[in-house]
């Protein structure tokens, strides 16, 4: 019996230390800490997150953990486009169309360089959301586009609600979807109001073409089949509302132009060409007649923002872009709750729907599932890159504005409203058989496959800091570092795998690579360099974004 005495004592000393055991107890031990971040795991939130992960921004990460870096990134000072634009335009002669290779080339500055890395990943999922073009009527419009950008930019945190206004009253948006210049019915001259963009901010921008339950799946009627959200009296209306609308500053509604000035400026109301009469919108909701074209306006965004389908619509959009073709419906569910109400009772807060987009278990789960994670966007594997190897030309600028020819895609250079590529894009086989998606395999053709792997032969092969004869505007990549190890094969592949796949290379890949340097000279060290780099960001490895 004696053992039991020091436990007993001890009892009695922690009972008088609490005042005899009636008045508290001591504070619980603090959590322990959350467990530390790999370096796959940092790549694979910044290759969400950013153009391409780094490895010091790896590090970062690491150190400040995911929300930490999120919030830090949504405080940074706002990178822009159009500022850049007209700095060019106002020393170079020409044409206005020849400034889009200058659009192009701050799209990639920015892209590549700016800090903030997140709002610009965020606006360029934007602008496959709400497309406008380069590729038809706003081809000599390079102020409309930038600016247009700089709209989705400056929104990326913002409120949805906030930023469709904008959206529909941007002449670039107005161009390429004919609401600029939109009349009210005439009879007599055979006028009836352009149903274009009352067609599209429906389908495209904000609720889709059937009514979704909230974690994104279908909902039925009761013979189980689907509910259309919206049917032609439906965009009629809308059309009607959006009459009225040109270029600002025109000295009359028919004859107004677009100079540099207004392609830059909303659009303005001439309400002699609106339509003033009643007009019935989503849900039965009707807009009383007479009350202007701005109040039309307004009243008419407010119904589709506050339609039920908007927040998984958008989830869903952006969880595609950023993080997996194939979201749970439970992940799609979370993230469109955030969409309707903050936490503290805000709708269409895009700033907290990022958040919870990014960190979402399903988001930052470690172990990878046959359906997680999504094909990298062909121009998104150009930039990490070109990020990776510091990419950069002898007169600093980018002059890549043809992208599209080679990748597929170029900033605002979708060849159609629909984007480069459909988000219910199924492959035949088994990605269709499963029920799944893979969107960016719709341009994963055989011609433009072949088009990137032969760009990035050359750009690997020729454009690199090891070529005598660049010329001033080439982009051209710097892997000296890795020359100065290529003798030893194990530590060349390492560095290269730490920096485009985050260390997370497969021996099939890594075994592959190594039988190659066998048969180059050690002492041919570029060669070296530039085939192990070729050999990874040719691989599906690196096209796959965990």
């Amino acid at each position: 019996m004696n053992r039991f005495i020091p436990l007993i004592a001890l009892v009695a000393l922690g009972l008088a230390g609490c005042g005899g055991g009636g008045g508290g107890s001591e504070p619980p031990p603090p959590p322990p800490p959350p467990p530390a971040l790999s370096k796959a795991q940092a790549f694979q939130f910044l290759n969400q997150t950013t153009f391409g992960a780094l490895e010091a921004e790896a590090e970062r990460v690491i150190a400040m953990r995911q929300e930490a870096w999120i919030d830090d990134q949504m405080i940074k000072p706002v990178s822009l486009h159009l500022p850049h634009v007209q700095a060019v335009g106002l020393t170079q002669a020409g044409m206005d169309f020849q400034l889009q290779k200058d659009r192009v080339d701050i799209w990639f500055r920015n892209s590549l360089n700016a800090e903030d890395q997140l709002r610009q990943r965020v606006a360029f999922a934007l602008s496959e959301i709400m497309v406008v073009s380069q590729l038809g009527a706003l081809n000599n419009a390079p102020f409309a586009l930038a600016d247009f950008y700089d709209v989705l930019v400056r929104n990326a945190f913002g409120n949805y609600r906030d930023l469709i206004e904008e959206v529909t009253l941007h002449p670039a948006m107005g161009v390429y979807l004919s609401m600029l210049g939109n009349e009210k019915p005439n009879v007599a001259l055979n006028i009836r109001p352009d149903e274009n963009y009352a067609r599209e901010l429906m389908q495209l921008f904000s609720i889709g073409l059937i009514e979704l339950n909230n974690d994104g799946t279908a909902k039925l009627d009761s013979l189980g089949n689907t509910i259309p959200t919206y049917d032609q009296a439906s965009i009629e209306a809308f059309a009607h509302v959006y009459t009225g609308w040109t270029w600002a500053g025109s000295p009359n509604f028919q004859q107004a132009r677009g100079t540099r000035q207004n392609q830059i400026v909303a659009m303005e109301l001439w309400e002699d060409f609106h339509d003033a009469g009643a007009k019935t919108l989503l849900g039965g909701v009707t807009l009383p007649p007479g009350q202007g074209g701005v109040k039309d306006l307004s009243d008419a965004l407010d119904n589709v923002f506050n339609h039920p389908n908007v927040g998984p619509f958008i989830a869903i959009r952006l969880i595609h872009r950023l993080v997996t073709s194939n979201p749970s419906p439970a992940y799609i569910a979370r993230v469109a709750s955030v969409f309707n109400n903050n936490g503290s009772g805000v709708r269409g807060d895009l700033g907290a729907v990022v958040k919870a987009i990014l960190l979402d278990s399903e988001a930052r789960s470690p172990t990878p599932s046959e359906q997680s994670g999504k094909i990298k966007e062909p121009l998104l594997r150009l930039t990490q890159l070109w990020r990776a190897y510091n990419a950069t030309s002898n007169s600093g600028g980018y002059p890549f504005d043809f992208a599209y020819f080679i990748f597929g895609q170029g900033s605002l250079q979708a060849t159609s409203v629909f984007n480069f590529f459909s988000p219910f894009y199924a492959p035949p086989g088994e990605i269709q058989d499963g029920g799944l998606v893979a969107p960016e395999l719709e341009i994963a053709t055989e011609y433009l496959n072949t088009f990137v792997t032969n760009f990035m032969f050359g750009q690997i092969f020729g454009l690199n800091s090891t070529n005598p004869d660049l010329q001033d505007d080439d982009v051209f990549i710097d892997f000296e570092s890795e020359m100065a190890i290529a003798a030893d094969i194990d530590t060349l592949i390492d560095s290269v795998a730490n920096k485009l796949l985050g260390g997370n290379i497969s021996m099939t890949l890594r075994n592959e690579i190594a039988g190659m340097l066998t048969l180059v000279p050690e002492t041919d060290t570029a060669v070296r360099a530039a085939e192990v780099i070729y050999f990874i960001v040719t691989s599906p490895e690196f096209a796959y974004q965990r």
